[in-house]
């Protein structure tokens, strides 16, 4: 084997250990990979309980007035500033302990009142609602509720709680999302009563603000096969500890996120968060939390958006008309409208997924992240397109020269970084379909990462199976009632789920253990599961009692859509350029297409320093 082929092998042998274990709570979307549509896990969709709803009002009212009277965001953007005294104010309205128990100081709301109050805040500004994201739902509060001891919860959580930033250090220079190749490195002390902590982490939010963190670093030996990977409570103002670099971002202005490093940090042994070796696991489980807040922010965001499309649509006028009521713009507003309202459903039915805790949301919250932040793109890139040259003028611009300074462009801005953060899309099709393919590969026999099809274990299962793939499943197809107009998309729906299923079955006979390395493949795959949970989550709100008027509409236009990207995916899976593409890339790659970048000034290649 290459040298190119064993650190792969070794990459994908860390993650696999990493990944949560068995499957003991049911899951919508796990089931759907294997052909099978559970719609008592959706409908009736969840509705917001009351008292729950009341005690998010409460907060909501007092924050929206806080925003209203002291966030300038646009002055942040400028500045690349939040004012401390806005932070202050943030803290005393409780919002450094949104998910923080009333027993350490925090304010003990639910995942949908976290998640009405960063969408609140999102729909102003971005770098405010991220500093405050990036401090509880990835920062120390949550992995701390989740894994930490008593007596740590005790000591942190009132901290955190009263305003204390926190952040979550995992990313290094050269190692991104794979963490064999972590460098970070924590000893013991002689005494055995501390950890010695040395090495890099590199964009880190809030980093260079924290006064807590959570260090990832690897706790055994470096020429181990497998890198042991611990998480430490980290005190901001440690000796070692430097803050080298703020980074400085397309969007997001306002963010204080930097390179930190460390030198011969001493951490306490009691800082240790969820035992030695458990960092990994522990970094993945807070990121599926984690994840859900994404969902919410984008959905405030496009709903910015078309406030902004929708204003600009009916006044301005060319050719005789508001330029909404032409078709091409048209076609833009109400394709955000309808993804508008597939992200707000699934923001709500995973927040509800969390709260209730009785199903495993790892692959729904992923999923969720992939494809509300994919809609969220679109969306802000439509809506600078309806607004022409004033969406890409800046408000600073707008109000300079006398008019409204609508901030499309700092949102277009503000936008892209989602597809990055927490997983980018390519990470997270690649986490999706590994999750998806775990029932197979039990069924098939394969042990691991690389492990070899067990061909008559396969054959007897699937001989069961593959042909029910093929049979409508009535007692599925009347399980819910629906108006006919949206009955017709849930037909479709069951189908889609089967055909899905059968796709992937037919990609594991052709590819067999190398299906795992065709990325795009895999890609169409769990875009077409996006797809299918996006329309169960909007079949599903549209029919609730607390549906919106005109759901049932949204509801429709947003299945006739999606149903065409499902059929455009469905095709691609068999008919497709994947080998070409690939060899000419590898081509282009190796130089010989130079002329490609003939008469081009790259001053950046003199300047670059190897990283």
């Amino acid at each position: 084997m290459s040298a190119a082929g064993s650190e792969e092998k070794r990459s994908l042998e860390v993650a696999e250990a990493a990944r949560e274990g068995e499957w003991r709570r049911p899951s919508f979307v796990k089931a759907m990979f294997m052909g099978q549509l559970q719609p008592e896990l959706l409908f009736p969709f969840p509705e917001q309980d009351a008292a729950d709803r009341a005690a998010g009002d409460e907060i909501l009212a007092q924050v929206r007035e806080f925003l209203a009277k002291n966030l300038d965001a646009d002055r942040i953007d400028r500045t690349g500033n939040i004012p401390k005294p806005l932070i202050a104010g943030l803290a005393k309205l409780g919002l450094f302990g949104i998910k923080i128990p009333k027993e350490y100081g925090g304010l003990g709301l639910s995942q949908i009142n976290y998640n009405r109050i960063i969408h609140l805040v999102s729909s102003h500004c971005a770098s405010t609602a991220v500093f405050l994201s990036a401090h509880q739902s990835i920062g120390v509060p949550q992995p701390l509720k989740m894994f930490g001891t008593p007596e740590q919860k005790q000591t942190y959580l009132p901290r955190l709680a009263a305003g204390a930033i926190s952040a979550f250090a995992l990313t290094e220079p050269g190692v991104g999302s794979d963490p064999s190749r972590m460098s970070t490195r924590a000893v013991r002390s002689e005494d055995g009563e501390s950890w010695i902590l040395n090495g890099e982490k590199l964009w880190i939010t809030n980093g260079p603000i924290a006064e807590l963190l959570i260090v990832m670093a690897r706790t055994n030996d470096p020429e181990a096969d497998k890198p042991e990977i611990t998480a430490f409570i980290v005190e901001g103002d440690s000796p070692g500890l430097e803050r080298v670099h703020r980074c400085d971002f397309m969007g997001l202005k306002g963010l204080r996120n930097g390179l930190l490093r460390f030198t011969d940090v001493r951490v306490p042994a009691e800082n240790v968060l969820g035992g030695v070796g458990e960092g990994l696991r522990l970094a993945l489980i807070t990121l599926n939390t984690g994840r859900l807040t994404l969902p919410a922010a984008c959905a405030a965001a496009m709903k910015q958006a078309l406030a902004i499309a929708v204003d600009f649509g009916n006044s301005r006028c060319q050719w005789g008309a508001p330029v909404g009521h032409h078709e091409a713009v048209a076609a833009k507003i109400a394709r955000m409208s309808a993804d508008i309202f597939a992200v707000d459903s699934l923001t709500w039915l995973t927040s509800a997924m969390a709260d209730g805790g009785t199903q495993d949301i790892r692959l729904e919250a992923a999923m969720a992240k992939l494809y509300c932040t994919e809609a969220l793109w679109r969306c802000t890139d439509d809506a600078v397109q309806v607004r022409g040259g004033r969406g890409y003028e800046t408000a600073d611009s707008l109000r300079g020269r006398g008019e409204a300074p609508v901030p499309t462009e700092r949102m277009l801005r503000d936008a892209r970084i989602n597809l990055i953060i927490e997983g980018t899309s390519e990470i997270m099709h690649l986490f999706i379909a590994r999750e998806a393919l775990d029932a197979h590969l039990k069924v098939a026999g394969m042990s691991g990462a690389t492990g070899k099809m067990d061909i008559k274990s396969a054959a007897a299962y699937y001989a069961k199976w593959y042909p029910l793939l093929w049979l409508p499943r009535a007692a599925v197809l009347k399980s819910v009632d629906l108006p006919f107009a949206l009955k017709v998309h849930f037909w479709y729906l069951e189908r889609a789920t089967r055909r899905l299923a059968r796709d992937l079955f037919h990609m594991m006979l052709r590819h067999r253990q190398g299906l795992q390395k065709k990325q795009r493949v895999l890609a169409r795959l769990v875009d077409s599961g996006a797809e299918l949970f996006a329309m169960a989550a909007v079949l599903a709100r549209a029919l609730s009692p607390g549906a919106p008027p005109g759901a049932d509409k949204l509801a429709d236009l947003f299945c006739r859509q999606a149903r065409r990207r499902l059929n455009r995916l469905h095709r691609a899976v068999y008919f497709n350029d994947d080998g070409r593409d690939y060899r000419l890339a590898r081509e282009i790659l190796a130089g010989q297409y130079p002329w490609l970048e003939e008469n081009i000034l790259s001053t950046w290649k003199e300047q670059d320093s190897g990283s």
